[in-house]
């Protein structure tokens, strides 16, 4: 998907690549199956399997490569050389003229067997509202419809679809509509967690109101 300058390509589950002609930015690599090595940016919401994957982290980064995640994901990427900086909800950074701000993400209503939800706000998750160009784009990260999120401004919404640990697409839906981003992008479906059809719902909810894109992964 190309939209005002930047390139928006959807490898699987909640891993972009977000680019211009100046920058490269991965989110969240997960089940990448080619080599790409051409990563500036790598960002990392939290430290769950299916959002850091060592392997996947392997085939999008070279010498150059930044790695952005929060402090506890600090053990799992000690094994890579790049530069890191460990972030925590509500921070500004600066990085290869990409401005990355730190959101709060997390669950209200998505409980494990024990009774706990399964990413709780005190864990330090975050989402990144990022600028690429004059494009804001909010990766939403492991998230319920949480209160925070009505007061985000961006242009591209990528917002996980699939429920069981994550808002589901009519959470999804109510969440864009407070955003109110000029393109949203279902996410988190498609590889073991939700379906297609989840995007597929979000899609019927809030097209009317917002336009919506589903990515066609590049690695199909």
């Amino acid at each position: 998907m190309d939209f005002e300058g930047i390139k928006l390509e959807w490898l699987h589950h909640s891993c972009f690549r977000v680019s211009n002609n100046k920058v490269t930015v991965y989110t969240d690599p997960y089940k990448v199956k080619n080599n790409y090595n051409d990563a500036d940016i790598i960002l990392i919401t939290h430290d769950h399997y299916d959002h850091l994957d060592q392997e996947s982290i392997k085939k999008l980064i070279n010498g150059n490569t930044i790695i952005v995640a929060p402090e506890d994901c600090e053990k799992p990427l000690m094994k890579f050389n790049n530069k890191k900086v460990f972030v925590a909800p509500n921070q500004v950074k600066i990085i290869n003229d990409v401005t990355i701000k730190t959101v709060p993400s997390y669950n209200l209503t998505k409980f494990s067997d024990g009774g706990k939800v399964f990413h709780p706000k005190e864990k330090g998750n975050v989402g990144y509202i990022f600028i690429i160009g004059d494009t804001r784009v909010y990766l939403a990260g492991d998230t319920d419809n949480i209160p925070e999120i009505k007061d985000y401004k961006t242009d591209i919404a990528l917002l996980p679809v699939s429920g069981i640990y994550v808002m589901d697409a009519k959470e999804a839906a109510d969440a864009t509509m407070l955003i109110k981003p000029k393109i949203a992008v279902p996410m988190h479906y498609d590889s073991g967690i939700g379906t297609e059809e989840n995007a597929k719902e979000f899609k019927k909810l809030v097209e009317n109101r917002i336009p919506v894109t589903i990515l066609n992964s590049i690695e199909s």
